[in-house]
């Protein structure tokens, strides 16, 4: 089964399938480890451990899918960028993003996570402080958000750094996402009755690159 496994995944690969490949690369290892477990010959374990020490070489940081979000483009809500890697078994989430100054935006990317499927107890929110009169204002609303995930089981943690640049979104599933605006790619609404108001797949965006990448945690031998 593990050979059938890996088979399919260099399959995948050469297909340049990378998302499928790592799976498949994934559960190949874990039914290799699952060998190595039971195997009771020394020399048997020692080359089923080399051969995992190869599929980790290939399927370790393998994954790269970039989406190119051009200006005034719709369909990119949320949901539409981050549903697919938000799996059952993510539990912890970690926002770093210098400017957080849209609180609506982020309120929704909570309320995306509070939806499901997956099962999110904590948000690890790091950006900088407003510098403007804004300051007090993103305080009031980061709090009552953070007051508000409370009463759906989710702890958010928010920090505050004045050196931090970099805007990258990382699940504890192994998925990381990197938005070269960050969050706030969506433009303002014509007004409060316009298309596109409610909705944030109808919502022009700003022009952006999306980078989503995979790092692989293995299990020990």
């Amino acid at each position: 089964a593990g050979a059938e496994t890996v088979k399919r995944a260099v399959e995948l690969d050469l297909a340049s399938r990378f998302r499928e490949s790592l799976v498949c690369y994934q559960e190949g290892i874990d039914l290799l480890l699952q060998v190595v477990r039971a195997t009771k010959d020394e020399a048997k374990k020692h080359r089923y451990r080399e051969k995992i020490s190869e599929l980790l070489f290939f399927s370790d940081g393998k994954y790269h899918k970039q989406i190119r979000i051009e200006e005034n483009a719709t369909g990119f809500s949320y949901e539409k960028l981050f549903q697919e890697y938000l799996t059952e078994i993510v539990s912890e989430v970690w926002v770093e993003d210098p400017y957080i100054r849209q609180l609506y935006n982020f309120l929704r990317f909570c309320e995306m996570l509070v939806k499901g499927p997956c099962k999110v107890k904590t948000i690890h929110l790091l950006t900088s402080y407003d510098e403007g009169s804004g300051r007090s204002q993103q305080m009031s609303g980061l709090e009552e958000i953070q007051q508000s995930l409370t009463n759906y089981g989710v702890t958010l943690d928010v920090a505050f750094s004045s050196s931090i640049h970099d805007r990258e979104i990382r699940f504890n599933n192994g998925w990381m996402i990197k938005i070269g605006r960050g969050l706030d790619y969506f433009k303002k609404p014509q007004g409060r009755f316009s298309i596109g108001y409610c909705d944030f797949d109808l919502r022009p965006c700003h022009e952006t690159t999306v980078d989503v990448f995979h790092t692989k945690h293995t299990k020990k031998m």
